[in-house]
């Protein structure tokens, strides 16, 4: 025996504890603290960029391109791309969850290589970018001028200049994009000037060419050199400009009468913007900021704490009036939740030792148990490290849920010692020695039991695998170390510490009423248990209702992949129709940010909102708000929860004229999507022209806005603009000698921005752009300004003279999913509604549709697809591994179905209890499910093992059974509620991240409560039904009598 060995050797007990706890403290200190585990599947981003095309060339010559090539690479799940009308091409590819990042983006990288000699000149010259990315941002660092002296382009300059580099090359940052952009030189081109002098842009992008040049001159003197050379120096030549005045001297022309064209001459020069598509403001604010993705697999705390380490040494220089801010930054809530769940923790510990104290009556009794807490749950900690796990808010639950199984396994060995000693006045060293005899197998059964209900969790796939396994193995390891734990440390404890002449205080003071109304009670559970005997059939009847319950109420629970928490954040997006100004989007974009600032002051800390980039797309006609909120602290109660300030704001915001604002929580985990709800691809399958596509998308978003389980359904892309097409007749070309060349050149040029090529500007190299002047791009009709030189007299021709100009509707941004055609749609469920209902209505929908279009889904819907189906088979897993170690253990395939059968009494609890208030079937809901069929069948285990024993004496199986009841009813009720109190902090959690609390505490508390209540009077019952139904039971005693009398 392994208790008697260390029995004797109680020393060596302490070591292997000692030993036990110094592991987890060192493993404690070293693991890194996160949110949640990385779930997001990991994605790599393909990005190239065609200047000045539409979208349906760039989705043509660039993204089809690319596309065809993404075959063959190992662990694709699927890719998406949109090609937009800025000329930019994005693909992202989604792997399989483990699949190693690097290598992944290895393959892509090889792939897109193929496809790279088919790729326009423009495209070539710009570059390929392969990245791994995350889709969602870790943090964003704002910059602000409270003074309002500074211009946007001053600080969006200052912050690239000063802060880019330096935090994008901080451990964890996968990926920085700038809100704005950094000076560029502009060079704005005028055409009346240009056609007196008989140029075109061309002539002046040549002209600056050649004269912003580094010259590399070589050295005088150098080797070899003639005999007897004194002198070696370096030769320097023209170097790059500088200044805008140095360029407005750069000589474009001589004429005939000798007389110098410089480039002011024919353009106006000046320190611009590279980039006039994004701005920003906080507060009101100009502002600018950096958004900051994290590398996959890094710790989030540790980046965001490096950022802002860095940040705060890059700030000491700021200039007068600017000042930092961070205006989405995920760490605040990761750190309170886990500290949350930590307070739960110390919180259930403390409950779980009171419940014990009222029923030892003892502190040495109660030490024992009380002892075996920290060793289990640091060695826990321990072994977390081994499988490379970090602390997160879902190993930090899964410690609570097991805190109440393994002071369990502690309590069992201790009230059973006591009792030997009071029923046989046994030493507690004897009573300790014949207790692990009779409990050994119990303890060792049961720590199997919930090995196998939980074990089969760690086998899932996708994402959900990944939150189920954090579960697993910490409530597996702590079981196991639980048992460990009661076999080694218990024991030798209860040997030391017990003492037997703590009798007489049992019959004293509160105690003793307490032990009396205990005795009371025990007697009343055994004649009721007795009459539930006689009245097997009723009984049986009654089991049977109990499981029509379970199924009707299980089948009703709404299903959601997680729960939806405070954040401490909103985002707000903002969308204008097709083709409105950036003015109009700013004075949109000034009213959200009014409304948050006024309405919501008590709830919001500061609104930062950016013009020209939202999740959508980017254009002039979006803008995208992150609204943070006050601390949890100040603002209490469900109406300031993120999601009621969501909501408030769209009831109010909707009232804006001019645009459609869609106020939304962050998503559960970063990485998957940009925010809640789901994600629908409709997929262009039966090669349907474009319009009849749109036709159809339309349709499906008009029949969901009307739907009653939908709401803030849209289409994640922009609506299609107004564009202005340029035909050119090339027979007139001809005749007038004009090449299609020069044509498109000007036209590029003019309308289009140029980059001709860098200058040095204070000691950074930035880019120079050509463009026409603002006023003559203004209008349609500024086209004909603009003149072509033909080759051969040198005469101006105007673009009247062979070109025309007429009005078509074209796309903003043309999407793909998986190579098809594809229109995103993006939805949450109404209130009242789950996501899994809402995405069973929108597939309804989209199969109303006529023929030539399916669907598929990605992010976070993706993962809750996989996972929908894999929950029935791994509660029929777990109950099948659960028969088979019990056949093992009892060396009987009858007997374990006494077992099996108290399973739905607990499930029964739980969906009870979760339809009650209102919660989903969510993952967390999943994980109280299992952890609860363990304990109901613990509880079982329990009664049967004595059951068996009194009948392995010859009692029969109706004697055995109540015997079995009066013994195990003590310790049964002191377990449960032992750890029903250590869950309860759980299910009544308030503040960050406390939405999965309340989910797996509500779950776990009704269904240990309707195990425990249903399972004292009905497991009796089942033992011996079903050892008469296999004919085992033994010869009638005095029991026999007593039922033919009932």
């Amino acid at each position: 025996m392994l208790s008697r060995y260390f029995i004797d050797r109680p020393i060596f007990a302490w070591v292997i504890a000692i030993g036990i706890m110094l592991a987890g403290i060192g493993a404690m200190l070293s693991l890194p603290i996160a949110q949640y585990p990385d779930i997001a599947p990991p994605g790599v981003g393909i990005s190239a960029t065609y200047p000045g095309a539409n979208a349906e060339t760039v989705e043509t010559s660039v993204t089809q391109v690319i596309e065809q090539q993404l075959t063959g690479i190992d662990g694709l799940m699927y890719f998406s791309s949109s090609s937009s009308a800025n000329g930019q091409a994005r693909i992202t590819v989604t792997f399989q969850k483990g699949t190693d990042p690097d290598t992944a983006q290895v393959q892509v990288q090889n792939k897109v290589q193929q496809a790279l000699s088919r790729l326009p000149n423009a495209v070539q010259q710009q570059g390929l970018t392969v990245t791994k990315q995350q889709t969602d941002f870790l943090m964003l660092v704002g910059l602000y001028d409270e003074t309002d002296k500074a211009n946007q382009a001053d600080i969006a300059d200052y912050l690239v200049n000063n802060f880019q580099d330096p935090i994008a090359r901080i451990d964890g940052i996968g990926a920085t994009q700038i809100f704005g952009s950094q000076y560029a030189m502009r060079i704005w081109l005028d055409p009346y000037k240009l056609a007196t002098v008989k140029l075109m842009p061309s002539d002046v992008q040549s002209a600056i060419s050649a004269q912003n040049v580094e010259v590399s001159a070589g050295q005088i003197g150098a080797d070899p050199a003639p005999e007897g050379q004194q002198l070696n120096a370096t030769v320097r030549a023209r170097s790059r400009l500088q200044t805008p005045e140095q360029f407005r001297n750069i000589i474009v022309k001589t004429q005939t009468d000798g007389s110098v064209v410089h480039l002011s001459d024919v353009a106006r020069v000046e320190l611009g913007n590279e980039s006039y598509t994004t701005s920003a403001r906080l507060n009101g604010h100009p502002a600018s900021g950096m958004a900051l993705q994290l590398a996959p697999g890094a710790d989030a705390l540790k980046t965001a704490e490096l950022v802002k380490a860095k940040v705060e040494e890059l700030a000491s220089g700021l200039p007068h009036g600017y000042k930092i801010v961070y205006p989405r930054d995920t760490t605040p809530f990761i750190k309170l939740s886990v500290e949350e769940v930590v307070h739960t923790l110390i919180e259930a510990v403390v409950l779980v030792v009171i419940v014990m104290f009222v029923f030892l009556q003892s502190w040495r009794a109660t030490l024992v148990p009380a002892i075996a807490v920290p060793v289990v749950l640091l060695g826990t900690f321990g072994v977390l490290a081994l499988f490379g796990y970090s602390i997160n808010t879902l190993t930090l639950f899964g410690m609570v849920l097991s805190i109440g199984l393994l002071v369990d396994d502690a309590i069992v060995v201790v009230e059973n010692v006591e009792r030997l000693m009071e029923e046989e006045g046994l030493s507690p060293r004897d009573a300790t020695i014949k207790s692990m005899g009779e409990i050994g197998g119990a303890l060792v059964g049961i720590a199997l039991v919930l090995s196998a209900v939980l074990l089969p969790m760690a086998f899932f796939g996708g994402s959900t695998g990944v939150i189920y396994r954090q579960f697993s193995i910490t409530i597996v390891s702590s079981m196991l170390l639980s048992v460990l734990v009661a076999l080694i440390l218990s024991p030798t404890l209860c040997a030391t510490l017990l003492k037997s002449s703590a009798q007489e205080q049992r019959h004293r003071g509160w105690a003793g009423r307490f032990n009396r109304w205990f005795d009371r009670v025990t007697h009343g559970y055994v004649r009721r248990t007795e009459q539930v005997l006689g009245k097997r059939l009723l009984f049986w009847g009654a089991y049977v209702v109990i499981l029509a319950v379970l199924a009707l109420l299980f089948t009703r629970l709404p299903t959601s992949f997680l729960p939806v928490e405070d954040q401490g954040q909103v985002m707000a997006q903002v969308t204008l129709p097709a083709g409105a100004k950036s003015t109009r989007t700013a004075a949109a974009a000034e009213q959200v940010q009014q409304y948050f600032l006024n309405d919501e002051k008590d709830n919001v800390a500061f609104a930062f909102i950016m013009t020209g980039f939202s999740f959508q797309g980017q254009g002039e006609n979006v803008a995208q708000g992150f609204i943070n909120l006050a601390p949890w602290e100040d603002r209490k109660g469900s109406d300031n929860a993120a999601g009621a300030i969501a909501q408030r704001a769209n009831k109010q915001l909707g009232a804006i004229r001019d645009a459609k604002v869609l106020a939304m929580t962050p998503p559960a985990i970063r990485g998957l999507g940009q925010s809640n709800g789901f994600t629908f691809e409709l997929l262009n399958s039966g090669g349907l022209s474009r319009d009849r596509f749109l036709e159809l998308r339309n349709q499906l978003i008009a029949a969901a806005a009307k739907d009653p389980v939908l709401s803030g359904v849209r289409a994640a892309s922009l609506e299609d603009t107004p564009q202005l097409q340029v035909d050119i007749d090339s027979e007139k070309l001809a005749v007038l000698g004009l090449t299609q060349a020069d044509v498109d050149d000007v036209l590029s040029s003019a309308w289009g921005s140029t980059y001709i090529n860098d200058f040095v500007d204070r000691g950074r190299v930035k880019r120079v752009y050509m463009q026409a002047d603002a006023p003559y791009r203004a209008l349609p009709t500024d086209l004909d300004k603009w003149m072509v030189r033909q080759a051969t007299t040198g005469e101006m021709v105007p673009f009247s003279a062979f070109a025309t100009t007429r009005w078509v509707m074209g796309p903003t941004t043309v999407s793909r999913f998986n190579g098809l055609s594809s229109f995103e749609i993006q939805g949450q469920p109404a209130s009242g509604a789950s996501s899994g209902e809402a995405m069973d209505r929108i597939v309804a929908l989209q199969k109303q549709l006529p023929a030539g279009t399916s669907y598929a889904w990605s992010g976070l819907s993706y993962q809750e697809q996989l996972s929908g189906g894999q929950a029935p088979l791994l509660y029929g897993l777990s109950v099948l591994v659960v028969f088979l170690c019990l056949a093992a253990l009892y060396e009987s395939w009858s007997i374990p179905l006494a077992v099996l059968l108290v399973i739905p009494l607990g499930l029964v609890g739980a969906v009870i209890a979760v339809w009650a208030r209102g919660l989903e079937n969510n993952i967390f809901f999943q994980v109280g499910l299992l952890t609860t069929m363990g304990l109901a069948a613990k509880n079982a285990i329990l009664i049967v093992e004595f059951a068996e024993l009194a009948h392995h004496e010859g009692k029969n199986a109706w004697d055995a059974a109540l015997e079995a009841a009066r013994l195990r009813f003590r310790p049964i009720l002191m377990t449960s509620l032992a750890f029903i109190a250590g869950v309860v902090p759980l299910a009544i959690a308030t503040g960050a991240g406390a939405q999965s609390r309340v989910a797996i505490g509500t779950a776990v508390i009704g269904g240990m409560t309707t195990a425990t209540l249903l399972a004292i009077f009905l497991v009796p019952l089942f033992f011996v039904s079903i050892l008469r139904l296999f004919g085992k039971d033994k010869p009638a005693g005095p029991g026999a009598a007593m039922e033919a009398l009932a």
